[in-house]
């Protein structure tokens, strides 16, 4: 079973031997990798390696642990909050999204996401998923508290086609 979890510390010596003989390998299936500070000589080596892999670079490559769906961030100034979720693969229509600010500045957000799915119908081709690294699609719904009450009826926002949901909020 592959270590799968934060990168390991550099003076980490695995307890296994290394296999010198390439035919003596064995093959689990789509693997994750991550190498935060490689060269870029070195990851254009190790992608060019795989045949089925995703290459993470930057800050994707950070490997943070948490929810692809529902990360929040907050902000605010003298007059309002503004915060942004995180919703990659949600549904954008009005009969399937639906974003509500209560008085007390709870945020409760419902929606359908659309990706994880096991087979892909595009371009009339059907494609069947080797990895499924995106939330399973269905129903989710997300709530959040902002620091303080709200006026609600000052509510203005933007789901954009990037997946981030922008709100901003009048202060109470």
């Amino acid at each position: 079973m592959p270590y799968i979890g934060p990168p390991l510390p550099h003076s980490y010596i695995p307890s296994s031997p290394r296999v010198e003989d390439p035919e003596a390998m064995v093959k689990v299936g789509p693997a994750m990798v991550y190498c935060p500070l490689t060269t870029s000589q070195e990851w254009d080596d190790i992608v060019s390696a795989t045949k089925a892999g995703v290459s993470l670079t930057g800050t994707a490559a950070m490997g943070k642990v948490g929810p692809v769906i529902g990360r929040v961030d907050i902000a605010e100034n003298e007059n309002s909050y503004f915060f942004r979720v995180s919703l990659p693969g949600v549904a954008r229509d009005q009969n399937s999204f639906s974003c509500d600010m209560e008085p007390d500045g709870k945020v409760k957000i419902r929606g359908v996401t659309t990706t994880g799915e096991n087979i892909v119908c595009k371009n009339s081709q059907i494609f069947r998923m080797q990895s499924k690294n995106l939330c399973p699609p269905g129903h989710f719904s997300i709530t959040f508290q902002l620091p303080g009450p709200v006026n609600n009826l000052q509510f203005s926002g933007a789901f954009g086609a990037d997946g981030i949901l922008e709100g901003s909020v009048g202060k109470r």
